[in-house]
């Protein structure tokens, strides 16, 4: 009896959905042509940009007075100077909500480690900070020429 009343039901349901024909007389050639539709007027919004897309990483200084501080990878590394000093390149957050606070090196016979400290710039406080990545770099002195040391990045320890 249960098949019975779902296949009942399903039928009703199927004849039911049919769409009528429609019930207007039928257009005479001396009949109206459809207005057009109402014209819309479209005011373009541009937004020019704050500042102009760069090419290749932002340079930034160390601020020393970033708030909720943390380290930070960079992604390269390169020698400039006769490598007496390394430019360093990653990827950061916009200022001020995102600014570099310090960069440590410590040196050694046989390695560099450079750590890179990020963090918020108190001028941040009551701004909007957008979630977009840009890419940053800063250049670093060394106390001696890198030579054949290696470059450790002290976020990755």
């Amino acid at each position: 009896m249960t098949k019975a009343t779902l296949l009942a039901g399903s039928l009703v349901l199927a004849t039911s959905c049919a769409t009528a024909p429609a019930t207007r007389p039928a257009a005479s050639s001396a009949s109206r042509t459809p207005a057009p539709p109402p014209a819309v007027e479209v005011t373009p919004v541009t937004t020019a940009p704050t500042t102009a897309p760069s090419e290749g990483p932002q340079p930034v200084k160390p601020t020393g007075d970033a708030i909720n501080v943390r380290k930070v990878r960079w992604t390269k590394a390169k020698p400039v100077s006769k490598g007496k000093k390394v430019q360093l390149t990653w990827w950061s957050g916009v200022a001020p909500c995102t600014v570099l606070d310090r960069v440590k090196v410590k040196e050694t016979t046989k390695k560099v480690t450079i750590t890179l400290y990020e963090g918020t710039s108190p001028k941040a406080r009551n701004t909007s900070c957008i979630m977009i990545a840009i890419e940053k770099t800063t250049t670093v002195k060394l106390k001696k020429a890198l030579g054949k040391r290696v470059l450790v990045d002290g976020a990755r320890r």
